[in-house]
C-alpha cells in the first residue's frame, strides 16, 4: 500500500504538506495543492480515515436524524443529503426514530453524542432546547430541515403558501365545493404541518369568498391507503359529492384518485385532484401538485454543514433559509363540467 512520504517524494514536498493538502486543513497554495492530488492520484493513494480523524479530531461522518423511512419524502431527503456528503468525502450514519421516545432519547443522549458524527441534520423534528445545546455544547454543528430550530440553520419551507398555491389553483379553474384531505391531530406534532396546511386551504377559500365547512376538511395520516379510504367515503354521495379535492400529500392525492376510479368517477372530468410534493410517482398518475424538492432540501442541508466542518470554507450560515416550491400543472385538474 502506498504511504504517504511516497505521495511527498512523487510531488517534491513534505509529509505534512501532503497531509494539509489532502485533508483541507491547513494553508497550501493551490498550485501545491494541485502537484500532491496529481501524485496521490498517479500512485492512487488513498487517505486513511483513522489517521484523517486523529489528525483532524472529526470522523467525516454526519448522522441524519429523521422521524420515518419508509415516506417517500423523508427517503428522498437522505438520498439528497447522501449524495453531497459523499461528493465531499463524508460518511452518513442514519437514525431512524420511528421507535418513539425511548429511542429518541437514546439517539440523543448517547449515539449523536459520541465521537462518531461531526454534526447532524435534523430531518422535520422540532429538537427541544437541551438536544440542541447538548449538540452544541460538543462542537457537533446542526441543520434543520423543515422548520426553524432555536439558534441553528433551518431550512424552512412555507407550508400556508403551499397550501394556499394548491387551493388557488382549483379555485381559478371554477372550483367551488372543494374537499382537504389533511393530517390528523397525531400527525400533526413537529413544525404542525397539517395545520399549517390547513390553515392555508381556510385562507384561500376564505380570501375566494367560499364557505369552509367543517365537512370540507377531513383529517388522514398522510398515507395513500388513508387518502384511499377518506376520498372514497367523501365521492360515494352523489348529491353533495366535491367536484375537487386538495390532498395535502401526493400519497393521499393518489389515494383520492384510485378510490375515484374504483367508483367509477374520472379524474378531472368528475373530480380534479391536487397533491402536495412531486412524489416519484406523481408524473405517472400525472397529478398536479406543489413541487418541494425533497432531495434538493437534503443536498443543501448537507452543503451548510459542511462550510462549517471544513476550515478552508467555513462561512456564517443564515440561521433561517427559506426553501423553493412549485406547482407543476397535470392534467389530474380541469374546469368543473357543467
Amino acid at each position: 500500500m502506498v504511504g504517504i512520504d511516497e505521495v511527498a517524494r512523487r510531488a517534491g514536498v513534505s509529509a505534512a504538506t501532503v497531509s494539509r493538502a489532502l485533508s483541507g486543513n491547513g494553508a497550501v497554495s493551490a498550485e501545491t495543492r494541485a502537484r500532491v492530488e496529481s501524485a496521490a492520484h498517479e500512485l492512487h493513494y488513498v487517505v486513511s480515515s483513522n489517521a484523517s480523524s486523529l489528525a483532524s479530531g472529526r470522523m467525516r461522518n454526519v448522522g441524519i436524524v429523521v422521524p420515518h423511512l419508509n415516506r417517500w419524502f423523508f427517503s428522498s431527503v437522505v438520498e439528497g443529503a447522501e449524495r453531497a456528503l459523499l461528493r465531499n468525502g463524508y460518511d452518513l450514519t442514519l437514525y431512524n426514530l420511528s421507535g418513539g421516545g425511548d429511542e429518541r432519547r437514546s439517539v440523543f443522549d448517547h449515539f449523536l453524542r459520541r465521537r462518531r458524527v461531526d454534526a447532524v441534520i435534523a430531518v422535520a423534528l422540532e429538537l427541544t432546547t437541551d438536544e440542541i445545546s447538548g449538540l452544541l455544547a460538543l462542537d457537533k454543528p446542526l441543520v434543520g430541515v423543515g422548520g426553524p430550530l432555536a439558534g441553528v440553520p433551518s431550512l424552512e419551507i412555507d407550508e400556508i403558501a403551499i397550501a394556499r398555491l394548491a387551493t388557488e389553483h382549483l379555485i381559478m379553474l371554477g372550483h367551488t365545493a372543494i374537499l382537504h384531505i389533511g393530517g390528523s391531530s397525531e400527525e400533526d406534532t413537529d413544525f404542525h404541518i397539517g395545520s399549517h396546511r390547513r390553515i392555508g386551504f381556510q385562507q384561500a377559500m376564505t380570501a375566494a369568498g367560499l364557505p369552509v365547512a367543517a365537512e370540507s376538511m377531513i383529517c388522514a395520516d398522510f398515507t395513500m391507503a388513508d387518502g384511499y379510504a377518506h376520498a372514497k367515503q367523501a365521492l360515494g354521495h352523489p348529491h353533495h359529492r366535491p367536484t375537487a379535492i386538495f390532498a395535502a400529500s401526493d400519497e393521499m392525492a393518489i389515494g383520492a384518485a384510485l378510490a375515484a376510479r374504483d367508483l367509477g368517477l374520472s379524474v378531472p372530468q368528475d373530480v380534479s385532484i391536487v397533491g402536495i410534493d412531486d412524489h416519484e410517482l406523481a408524473d405517472f398518475f400525472q397529478l398536479t401538485t406543489v413541487a418541494q424538492f425533497p432531495e434538493r432540501q437534503g443536498e443543501l442541508a448537507a452543503e451548510i454543514l459542511i462550510a462549517q466542518l471544513e476550515p478552508s470554507r467555513r462561512e456564517e450560515a443564515s440561521l433561517r433559509v427559506p426553501l423553493p416550491f412549485e406547482l407543476l400543472v397535470r392534467s389530474s385538474t380541469a374546469r368543473p363540467q357543467g
